[in-house]
């Protein structure tokens, strides 16, 4: 296996009225990271995130709500030799209940004085932590 091949996924920047960011553990993994995943063949960004969304957290999200926030590079978190390519889009308001479905175990909101304790995916820590409060 080639030492640094790719994966390309979309992901979901989404905080809350007191600036705490969505952040969510698949099942049988250490790291919490954005929602969202893998583009299926034929997707655009905003197409797999918008499914993504509703299968992994039955939330329903139309592309009006996607603010593009570009695209990040870093290691993989659960994946060996392998880096992250994600395109990277704020989601302002979400309505309704966030359930964890499909691979999803554990969802958390992020305060960020709380980043040092938690395990993050490296694009979370080194990327959108970063982003967010350059933001404010």
């Amino acid at each position: 296996m080639p030492a640094n091949q790719q994966i390309h996924v979309s992901a979901a920047v989404i905080t809350d009225s007191e600036g705490r960011i969505l952040l969510v553990r698949k099942r049988n993994t250490p790291f919490f990271m954005q929602p969202g995943g893998k583009l299926d063949a034929g997707e655009t960004p905003e197409q797999a995130l918008i499914r993504e969304l509703h299968e992994e957290l039955q939330l329903d999200i139309t592309l009006e709500q996607l603010h593009p926030l570009g695209q990040f590079t870093d290691m993989a978190a659960n994946e060996a030799n392998h880096t992250l390519i994600a395109d990277m889009f704020r989601i302002e308001k979400v309505s309704g209940d966030i359930v964890p479905a499909a691979e999803i175990e554990e969802i958390l909101w992020l305060s960020p004085e709380d980043s040092a304790i938690h395990a993050l995916a490296p694009l979370t820590l080194n990327k959108v932590i970063p982003l967010l409060n350059r933001m404010g």
